[in-house]
């Protein structure tokens, strides 16, 4: 997946740049000094709905093509919409860290039968060489059969140079007994006033009417 960029100067402020459509982002990496770019937004839109922060992208236009991680996005609080991005350089050979995101495939049969589906994790952190870096994670829930069935981070079929710091034996998803709903019984409002007035004639040393001592 590919990207064109520019290197930025200081002639246009950030503000000016989104006025035309542009977005500013930075782009750095281990040994690399944080150079300042500009992508079209519409193309970084697109590029980032595919990659997320998991893919490896080409940055091109800056003398040399370079194999970057989209690091972070800051966006606008109110509106949601994109105001920068950085990109981390990877270097050849060299290992990133990355969160990659599972997706969740197929049906569990024990979910059908009336479980609950619990998905305790939604991603997995590894050490691995951006060649091999996956874009997702795949979780196949029909091996959920039973209550007794479960899927752990040692299930997962990880790129060979991957490692994880994750406990081998931590649950990714489960399934669980459904809880059966306990009927309320309906409370009469009537009952409460009753009960409220003769709380008040006993702490006033009144004695109770006659149907009222019958009840007690």
């Amino acid at each position: 997946m590919e990207l064109e960029v520019l290197k930025r100067d200081n002639k246009n402020s950030p503000k000016a740049l989104r006025n035309k459509g542009i977005l500013p982002a930075v782009v750095y990496g281990r040994s690399e000094e944080a150079t300042p770019i500009s992508v079209d937004h519409k193309a970084f839109e697109k590029v980032f709905h595919k990659a997320g922060e998991s893919t490896v992208i080409t940055l091109s236009g800056l003398g040399e093509e370079k194999d970057a991680l989209i690091h972070d996005v800051v966006f606008h609080p109110v509106s949601g919409h994109i105001l920068h991005a950085d990109f981390y350089a990877i270097e050849k050979g060299q290992k990133v860290t990355v969160s990659v995101p599972f997706e969740f495939v197929g049906e569990s049969q024990a979910v059908k039968d009336g479980a609950i589906l619990v998905k305790v994790m939604h991603e997995l952190e590894m050490e691995v060489l951006p060649k091999e870096l996956p874009h997702a994670l795949e979780i196949d829930l029909s091996k959920l059969a039973t209550l007794e069935d479960k899927i752990v981070v040692k299930d997962i079929k990880l790129p060979q140079s991957a490692v994880i710091t994750d406990d081998p034996e931590e649950v990714i998803v489960m399934v669980t007994e459904a809880q059966e709903e306990v009927e309320e019984t309906p409370i009469d409002i009537a009952d409460i006033g009753d009960a409220v007035e003769r709380g008040k004639k006993e702490e006033e040393g009144e004695a109770p009417a006659e149907g009222e001592a019958a009840a007690e």
